[in-house]
């Protein structure tokens, strides 16, 4: 079993994130499991939120949320300054941050933490006119884990928005998908 930590804010799509993350999973016929937690003030916009998913080969009966996650997304960087994201990250575990930095910007006190950057923000408003970075960031995702696959994601798009608006957050999960930075 996989579990995935998502930092953001409110309003930022990070529960949405996690839910068409579940889906895609589904889609390639995986056991997912999605969920919030909005403790701590969440629920206002701009507030930190956390999301948090499960693949799984098997049937998942774990409720708790994830303490210790295999991969961790950073939808923004102004989280870093106040939550400490790679808390708990297992060994050998891999973060994708936000970001038009390097990966050699982010500083980590452990050797075995693959760091990937992409800029989702730009990617987002380029492609879909509006920092909304989470369907970008799940083709990165999809490319570093391959836990998903950029068709499953696609297809779960194609399902939870109509038309131009499914087109253009497909492209961005692609572009994403193509322009990612790290240790690949």
């Amino acid at each position: 079993m996989k579990e995935i930590r998502i930092h953001g804010r409110g309003g930022q799509g990070s529960v949405v994130m996690a839910e068409m993350l579940a889906i895609a999973a589904f889609e390639a016929g995986k056991y997912p499991q999605a969920f919030p937690y909005l403790g701590g003030g969440g629920e206002r916009r701009g507030a930190p939120v956390q999301a948090f998913a499960r693949i799984s080969d098997k049937a998942i009966t774990l409720k708790e949320k994830i303490q210790n996650p295999d991969f961790v997304i950073v939808q923004d960087t102004s989280i870093m300054d106040i939550v400490d994201v790679f808390q708990g990250i297992k060994p050998g575990g891999t973060i994708i941050i936000n970001s038009n930095k390097d990966k050699d910007e982010y500083k980590v006190d452990r050797e075995d933490i693959k760091i990937y950057t992409v800029d989702a923000n730009k990617i987002a408003i380029e492609t879909i006119g509006k920092p909304i970075m989470n369907t970008t960031l799940l083709g990165a995702f999809a490319k570093i884990t391959g836990q998903i696959s950029l068709e499953a994601l696609k297809n779960t798009i194609e399902e939870r928005f109509d038309g131009k608006i499914a087109q253009k957050n497909i492209e961005a999960a692609r572009k994403a998908f193509e322009l990612v930075r790290g240790d690949n």
